[in-house]
């Protein structure tokens, strides 16, 4: 009875044992002989991967899009390629009769204007669309008004210009031709001379103004020496010192220097008596 008795116990105790949880420390490692051999596999059927698609090339090389402006109401349909740069399809746009000038366009779709350093296909831009066209601030633009031909200057023909451009009296230019330095000379060399060269300049036109500003009174009555005169004296009789009245007299020459020859200037101030720098 003994024996039946330690038994029951010792089974009862293992049982108890084998119930219990069991906890390993934190750095518990697993002994080798206990890993894995082989990394278990499932047996799950993955699905095939999806084949590569191949884009599909355009089969049109151009599409047709309408430009189109609210304010001044006007549209223009163009024929252009998705890979034209939006600064090229302005210049073709700026070709069209009537059109803005590719510097004054400004293009929007969708309200997002359009960058001229970007391709078209960039954008959302398909066969038929409409894209807005809006002028820049500073820039006016009316399609009603009959097209100019602008024609660029020669450059063979001299631009004479009447405006605020400043002139010198025309002088005699001089060339002095000289012989390179070669040294010391020669036995029986003669010492080379210089040679003084003058132009006469006296056949050259002087560029003349314009009818309208010939014409005009105006110049008529800054162009009299008579008038200068007078100017000097009534600057004398404001400016007590001299010297301030000469300098507020040359601020008004020097104003009308744009619309004066320079003869006329120099008769100006022959007659009232004030040199300028440079005889000007």
């Amino acid at each position: 009875m003994a024996d039946q008795a330690e038994l029951a116990f010792v089974k009862n105790f293992i049982n108890i044992l084998g119930s219990a949880p069991v906890q390993y420390p934190d750095d518990y490692q697993q002994p080798p002989q206990d890993w894995l051999k082989k990394i278990p596999i499932l047996p799950i059927a993955l699905p095939k991967p999806p084949e590569r698609v191949q884009p599909q090339a355009s089969t049109s090389t151009s599409i047709t899009v309408t430009f189109k402006s609210i304010k001044p109401p006007k549209s223009y349909s163009l024929s252009v390629s998705p890979t034209d740069s939006i600064s090229s399809i302005k210049a073709q746009l700026a070709a069209e009769a009537t059109a803005p000038p590719a510097d004054a366009q400004r293009l929007l779709l969708k309200g997002k204007a359009l960058a001229d350093n970007k391709l078209l296909q960039e954008y959302s831009v398909h066969d038929g669309d409409t894209i807005n066209l809006m002028i820049k601030p500073g820039h006016s633009w009316d399609p009603s008004a009959p097209p100019t031909i602008r024609t660029p200057p020669s450059d063979s023909s001299m631009q004479i210009d009447t405006g605020a451009t400043k002139r010198a009296h025309s002088r005699v230019p001089s060339v002095v031709l000289s012989p390179s330095p070669s040294g010391a000379l020669g036995a029986g060399e003669e010492k080379p001379v210089d040679i003084l060269l003058s132009l006469d300049t006296s056949s050259i036109p002087t560029p003349s103004l314009s009818p309208e500003a010939s014409s005009s009174t105006y110049h008529d009555t800054i162009s009299n020496p008579e008038f200068w005169q007078k100017l000097l004296d009534f600057l004398r009789s404001e400016f007590p010192n001299y010297d301030d009245a000469v300098q507020a007299w040359e601020d008004f020459l020097r104003v009308s220097k744009g619309t004066l020859t320079p003869g006329q200037i120099a008769k100006i101030r022959d007659h009232v008596g004030v040199v300028g720098m440079a005889g000007t």
